[in-house]
């Protein structure tokens, strides 16, 4: 059982984990990152690989070249704006490092290549979409309460009973209340057990972080809207055709902004052919 101690400490650090995803393109030493957690520079790093798993140095330099990874295969950027998006100065220490987290070179990875840890859990069926229809909606910003689930997308069932629980015992549940899932990793780039899901229920303003429970706001904007009825474990392969195949003749670009899902249906009670998903990808403005 955690102490209200410990609570607090994985607040703070559930904090800066969302502050660095959200300033990946800015500087960001360690001595300004342990200030924003208000704990001492002397301890944060500390603190911060024993909670996480990893030093601050390298979650960052992961997530920067996991982003690189994701704009090599979305974007028709050069190799070397991609480096110097990711931090790197010259082409030659980005290829290094890339090669080093990934086993193959930016431009082997672009032609197809895998990285060392391709996910098994996205060779599935052919998925059931709208007609493939991708429609354009702008939708608003929404304040979220989460639960950060670690591992891979098909296992986050449990972290979103949790979250929906905790939100059923306040009577958060009103007619246009949404479940939503963030879904900040590509499966195909980051090893499985460092996926990262945010498990989510909308709620309003008088709504605060509560225990293990966090408070965040999606940003709204224009989406592309893709709508797949089907058990969860085929999202997979709607993201492949989405990113794979729409995106790149649709004349728009993803916004540097995670993709995120509405879930309709509860999948206790709904048949797995019958549960919706709706999967938004924010875009630039054109």
């Amino acid at each position: 059982m955690t102490t209200p101690t410990e609570q607090t400490y994985r607040q703070r650090i559930l904090r800066m984990q969302l502050f660095i995803q959200e300033h990946l393109d800015e500087e960001l030493p360690l001595d300004r990152l342990a200030r924003l957690a208000h704990f001492s520079p002397y301890h944060f790093h500390r603190i911060f690989r024993g909670l996480v798993g990893e030093g601050v140095n390298e979650y960052v330099r992961r997530l920067r070249l996991e982003a690189a990874a994701v704009a090599l295969k979305t974007t028709d950027w050069s190799v070397l704006d991609i480096a110097l998006r990711a931090g790197y100065n010259a082409h030659e220490a980005f290829t290094r490092a890339f090669r080093q987290m990934f086993g193959v070179t930016p431009s082997q990875f672009r032609a197809g290549q895998h990285p060392l840890y391709t996910q098994k859990e996205n060779e599935t069926m052919p998925v059931e979409t709208t007609a493939r229809e991708v429609r354009i909606e702008s939708v608003p910003s929404r304040r979220v309460a989460f639960l950060r689930h670690l591992g891979p997308y098909t296992e986050a069932g449990p972290v979103f009973d949790r979250v929906c629980a905790w939100a059923g015992r306040r009577g958060l549940f009103g007619r246009d209340t949404l479940v939503l899932g963030i879904c900040h990793d590509d499966p195909e780039v980051t090893a499985p057990d460092k996926i990262r899901c945010d498990c989510c229920v909308t709620v309003d303003d008088r709504f605060s972080g509560e225990g293990e429970i966090g408070i965040q706001t999606l940003e709204g904007g224009e989406c592309a809207v893709l709508t797949q009825y089907g058990p969860y474990t085929q999202l997979s392969e709607a993201y492949r055709w989405l990113f794979g195949a729409w995106l790149p003749t649709s004349g728009r670009e993803p916004r540097n902004a995670p993709p995120f899902e509405v879930y309709y249906g509860d999948p206790k009670e709904t048949p797995p052919e019958k549960l919706r998903t709706d999967i938004h990808v924010p875009l630039e403005l054109c």
